[in-house]
């Protein structure tokens, strides 16, 4: 509390009291004018003393014990923040052609919860220039608003404190797992995941505005990336497994999740550098209804896309694939773009930030909506080989006895073989020596007979019209009016006309 201040008066009145147990920078006839024109607004249903605390409620509620607490709206933040960036000076012409040119100078200023951008007009933007120094330390007084590369910070004070000590750790390329909320000038390298088609929307002011999402990871997590307006079109630009850099990107905070946004300044370029996002997944046995996870597996069954019409008149889609790990499988449910995504019959596939449903005949479903992303990987990657959580390779050996590896997890599966190992788990565990052609799954590639006919041995991949086989080289289709059950192994012959076997035989 500050030393009682004699205003006037032989002894402190109400507003007086009230404003010496304030600690603001707000000086004290600004204070008094505030109460006088609250008890005028409330039309003497307050008297001076509760008008004068309702006004020190008032500028408590916009004290900002760390950047992060600063938020779009607030009348009048105060806070402390290291100096990180000094922008240059920058001019504009005011609207009144008889006013002088205006000046600008942002300053980025930070603290151990973000950072902001605080913006100086006019002569502190001269000052800034002139005096300020990256690493010096700010108290800040100014009003919050949305700018066009995020939270911004107009100041109406600022001032150097030589005294005060801010922890800030400032980098020159941020992880992901670096991200904080209110952070700018994030320049960030990843893989890209998944990518959105660009989306309109209409604005306020009536102006149409543009929005596109990358979803990038590396080796400490994933994020969603959010393209604003021009930069929109850069989400057309990668496909997923590329590698890029985002550069003067700002987080931001949606559905509880952090975002790393695009807007006017910042870039998204590809570069020549290894990244490699490895996903930690849930075993498919423990999923639960109304969970979000992240599951993986290989690819047992495809369906094709259907469309459908939404109440609002709009057209809608959808397309069904079936994945499995060494726990169990489930169907998953791809909406919107994610239908058009290529995946195929013993791909392997990681879907992120999926909806555990009830769906048909009481079993589970994941619906991958606009928050999934869907990656199919590439055969041998550390993605394939390590996806912490998932279903250890099936038909794996050594470890704990059971068929698993003691140190292979997720998709490691796949590692030696990605096709040869969907294949097996669809199979399962490997079979009686005495099995009816097929040993667990292991097949053998098709072979032309003397008289003619081809024999090929492999998965039941997909049933129905054709039946699909995988022996974990290569796909099959199959015509045929036997009774199949998916993981079946089986042999199969008869003549092959273009590209589908008919098959006299079925074994």
């Amino acid at each position: 509390m500050r030393e009682p201040v004699d205003h006037g008066g032989t002894s402190m009145g109400a507003i007086e009291e009230v404003y010496e147990d304030l600690d603001t920078d707000v000086e004290f006839e600004e204070f008094e004018a505030a109460v006088e024109d609250k008890v005028e607004q409330m039309g003497g249903l307050a008297d001076e003393e509760t008008a004068a605390m309702l006004i020190a409620h008032e500028l408590r509620d916009e004290e900002a014990d760390t950047i992060a607490d600063i938020e779009p709206g607030m009348n009048e933040v105060k806070f402390l923040g290291k100096v990180t960036a000094i922008g240059e000076i920058r001019t504009f012409e005011r609207d009144d052609e008889d006013a002088e040119e205006g000046r600008v100078c942002n300053v980025d200023v930070a603290d151990a919860s973000g950072s902001v951008r605080v913006a100086l007009w006019d002569d502190m933007a001269a000052a800034a220039e002139e005096e300020l120094e990256v690493g010096q330390v700010l108290r800040v007084m100014g009003r919050p608003k949305e700018g066009y590369s995020g939270l911004e910070v107009s100041a109406d004070k600022v001032e150097p404190d030589e005294d005060a000590e801010v922890d800030v750790q400032v980098l020159d390329t941020y992880r992901v797992e670096d991200l904080t909320l209110g952070a700018s000038d994030v320049d960030l390298v990843g893989q890209v995941l998944d990518t959105d088609s660009i989306r309109t929307f209409d604005r306020d002011d009536g102006s149409e505005g543009r929005v596109a999402n990358l979803t990038l990871g590396d080796e400490t997590g994933r994020v969603r990336v959010t393209l604003w307006d021009g930069k929109a079109d850069l989400a057309e630009e990668f496909a997923a497994g590329e590698v890029v850099e985002v550069g003067d990107g700002y987080v931001r905070e949606r559905d509880g999740d952090l975002e790393l946004h695009v807007g006017d300044r910042g870039t998204v370029e590809r570069v020549d550098e290894d990244v490699e996002y490895v996903p930690e997944t849930t075993d498919i046995a423990d999923l639960e209804i109304g969970q979000t996870v992240d599951i993986g597996g290989g690819v047992i069954e495809t369906d094709p896309k259907r469309t459908f019409d939404r109440d609002d008149g709009s057209e809608g889609q959808v397309r069904n694939v079936r994945i499995k790990d060494e726990t169990g499988e489930i169907r998953v449910a791809l909406w919107g773009d994610k239908a058009d995504r290529e995946i195929e019959l013993a791909d392997r596939v990681v879907f992120t930030d999926v909806e555990i449903q009830d769906g048909w005949q009481d079993d589970l479903e994941a619906s991958a909506n606009w928050r999934s992303t869907v990656s199919v990987l590439d055969e041998g990657s550390d993605a394939a080989a390590g996806v912490a959580g998932g279903a250890s390779g099936a038909g794996s050996t050594g470890g704990d006895g059971d068929g698993r590896g003691s140190n292979e997890t997720g998709l490691g599966a796949f590692s030696d073989d990605g096709k040869k190992a969907a294949a097996e788990a669809v199979a399962g565990e490997a079979g009686d020596e005495e099995g009816s052609g097929a040993s667990g799954g292991a097949a053998t590639a098709a072979a032309e007979r003397s008289d003619g006919a081809v024999e090929f041995t492999g998965t039941v991949v997909q049933t129905g019209d054709p039946v699909v086989l995988d022996d974990g080289q290569q796909t099959k289709s199959v015509d045929t009016d036997a009774s199949l059950r998916l993981g079946e192994g089986i042999t199969v012959r008869g003549p092959e006309r273009d590209g589908t076997i008919d098959a006299d035989d079925v074994f």
